[in-house]
């Protein structure tokens, strides 16, 4: 292959469509736990979490929701990926290669928003969210009916695998994906470029600026408890239950159980086996879709 600018053009306008093709043709499962937040600035406040307004019986003066002063803050962070491409396999014209390590770039930027994202959740247990306490948490604070602060809790401790409860018909997901920049594809291919001049080798990346944190604690059950039917039991009951500041019920009653392979028999003995180890129907057969995923091992 003649190393022409035309050429060489040609050759990146190629790569990038294989990177395109296999970021779109990825399967993810973040949409099962994050919401995407398109972000304009460096960072995203998030005043609004704790005032979410419901709709009430007007009585007596209305009660105004109004955002936080001390707004729960996400900052967006750079990310990058990078390869290099021999300049002797361009003219020699040996690009067969490169096919699937483009394809393996392109599929890596969609697992790492995955890998991100319940990495994210799995934190939940230490990091905190926009009230100041870890996300999973037994006393998290919230209004009652009357106006006075009470709590909550959305996770029941324990010490062992985690496992998770997510609702399924709310718009609002646990995790918050800040999406700053999409993952853009630039070409370092210039013949008189340095790193063709010094290693041979043009170079081709992706970039993209994002963050992740975490939205309402009310919307995730937490575990390190055994995985069964009586812990299954309480996460459930509790996600119905779950209410909003001022006694506003969440009204969630479609649920996925996400859990990591090593939990993948138990998670089936709970909501999939339609029968009892011991015989008899399961009460809890079909009470939520089992999602087994790797990013949780």
């Amino acid at each position: 292959m003649i190393l022409s600018r035309g050429t060489l053009k040609t050759l990146g306008v190629g790569f990038n469509a294989t990177f395109k093709g296999a970021l779109s043709s990825a399967v993810s499962q973040r949409a099962l736990i994050a919401t995407d937040v398109t972000s304009t600035t460096s960072q995203n406040e998030y005043g609004w979490l704790n005032a979410i307004p419901r709709v009430r019986k007007w009585v007596g003066d209305r009660i105004v929701h109004r955002l936080s002063a001390s707004g729960y803050t996400i900052r967006n962070e750079d990310w990058e990926i990078t390869i290099a491409v021999k300049k002797n396999d361009v003219e020699d014209d040996n690009l067969g290669i490169y096919t699937p390590m483009l394809q393996q770039m392109g599929a890596s930027t969609v697992s790492h928003y995955d890998e991100l994202s319940f990495q994210q959740l799995t934190n939940g247990f230490s990091n905190l969210c926009y009230d100041g306490q870890n996300f999973f948490d037994t006393d998290h604070p919230i209004l009652d009916e009357k106006g006075e602060e009470t709590t909550f809790a959305n996770t029941d401790g324990g010490s062992g695998t985690a496992w998770f409860l997510v609702p399924k018909n709310v718009l609002l997901k646990p995790v918050i994906f800040q999406k700053r920049q999409d993952f853009n594809f630039v070409s370092k291919d210039a013949p008189n470029d340095e790193g063709v001049f010094w290693q041979k080798e043009f170079t081709y990346g992706a970039d993209a600026r994002h963050a992740v944190g975490y939205s309402l604690p009310q919307l995730c059950w937490g575990s390190k408890q055994t995985l069964d039917a009586t812990h299954f039991n309480t996460a459930l009951q509790k996600m119905q239950e779950m209410k909003g500041d001022h006694g506003t019920r969440l009204g969630m009653n479609e649920f996925t159980l996400l859990v990591p392979p090593s939990l993948r028999a138990a998670g089936n003995g709970i909501v999939v086996a339609q029968k009892l180890d011991g015989g008899g129907d399961n009460p809890n057969y079909k009470a939520a879709d089992l999602v087994v995923s790797p990013w949780l091992a």
